[in-house]
This record gives C-alpha cells, structure tokens and sequence, in this order.
C-alpha cells in the first residue's frame, strides 16, 4: 500500500470565501501514484472547513446567508471565546457546522464522486496564511 502527502496553502484576503480546490487534490492523486484507495481531506485550523457539494454561486451566497445567520459574526462581544481577545467566536462555530474534513474514494485513478460533487475550502477567519491536508493511502 501506498501512503502520500500534500499541504495546500491558502491566504485569503477576505473574512470568508468558498475555494474549489478540486483540481489541486485531483493533482495530487496524480502525483501520489494510486489507483483505488482513499484520499482525506482536512482543514488544518479550527476556523476552516473541508466540505463536498455544488460548484454553484448561488449556493454559495446560500451558505454565505445562513451561516451569517447561524452564528453572526457582529456583535462581537456576543461570544465568550472574543472575550480572550479574538474576535473569531462565530468562525470556530460556522467550522463546526461545515466539517473538519472529507473522505474521498479512489477507483481507476479518479475521485469517485456522484454528480456535481466537488471539494471546497471553506474559510471563516481569513487575513492569514492556512493550509490544508490531502493525504492519500492505497494501491
């Protein structure tokens, strides 16, 4: 069995923004060389997410919306984690709601995806540099 990893980058400029990065795991896979297996996919930080749906901007203002309505991100002073100096209380929530990770099969050397699933990062807490793991184990 084969065993490979990669760390995605990202620095998003914004607060929050919704990142395909299909094709950088589909470049992975290609590099690690497996065929049938498993690839993982986990946001390294607890106020960002791995998650699988659409590729649609209109869904994506739909998440935008109710997650800002799940756990608004002003006031502030409504979170008792931005009494320690933060003022990403409402990040760390919308990341409990979206995932920490995702779990892909590999068969014929492709993600074996249903339709229109593709994978994104979804960032809650932005202005700084943030990775992401991909690791990918089979044969």
């Amino acid at each position: 069995m084969r065993s490979y990893r990669k760390e995605l980058w990202f620095n998003v400029p914004g607060r929050r923004a919704f990142i395909n990065i299909t094709p950088q795991v589909e470049e992975a896979l290609t590099e690690s060389g497996v065929s049938e297996g498993l690839v993982l996919i986990n946001a390294m930080h607890i106020t960002a997410s791995v998650f699988i749906n659409d590729d649609e901007s209109g869904l994506h203002q739909d998440y935008e919306r109710w997650l800002e309505g799940l756990a608004p991100h002003e006031p502030v002073d409504a979170y008792m984690h931005n009494r320690t100096g933060e003022d990403n209380g409402d990040a760390h929530l919308k990341r409990q709601v979206m995932g920490r990770e995702v779990v892909v099969a590999i068969t014929g050397g492709a993600l074996d995806f249903g339709p229109w699933e593709q994978i994104f990062y979804g960032e809650f807490d932005g202005g700084r540099r943030k990775r992401v793991l991909v690791k990918i184990i089979g044969e």
